[in-house]
């Protein structure tokens, strides 16, 4: 059997995806985080925190939350459902740190979680810190003249 035959019986017998349900689902949970993003962005103004504490403290809660839902199993339930919607920059990169870590510990910490936390999210941050030199080059270059 050849990859083209074997990509037709995978076609014929694998169920058809309910798109329209999982963009809905995606949207809702998607901007749900966002919600929750500004709700805590509203509460925490209200202490009277400087702006830039408020825009610090925001990011950190929501990784917190996404790295304890995913601690305790919750997290790849509501993807379960959510898909894309989960994949919010902030929850979706908490989530790959902690999972490897969680999935691994049985081997130890240091070879386990320390050597696994950063399987997936490693390359995130790589290419992250990358692309943010390449932007920052190109806006001084922007600036110059």
């Amino acid at each position: 059997m050849n990859n083209k035959e074997y990509s037709k019986l995978v076609d014929k017998l694998s169920p058809p995806s309910p798109k329209i349900k999982d963009f809905i689902w995606a949207y809702c949970v998607g901007g749900l985080i966002c919600v929750i993003g500004q709700l805590l962005t509203e509460l925490y103004s209200s202490f009277n925190w400087e702006e830039k504490v408020v825009k610090m403290a925001v990011p950190v809660t929501l990784i917190f939350i996404a790295a304890l839902l995913t601690g305790l199993r919750l997290f790849d339930k509501i993807a379960k459902h959510a898909g894309a919607g989960t994949l919010v920059p902030i929850t979706g990169f908490a989530n790959a740190v902690v999972s490897p870590a969680v999935e691994f510990k049985s081997e130890g910490f240091i070879l386990g979680v320390g050597a696994k936390m950063f399987t997936i999210a490693g390359p995130v941050i790589v290419y992250g810190t990358v692309a943010s030199v390449v932007y920052g080059v190109i806006y001084w270059f922007t600036t110059l003249f």
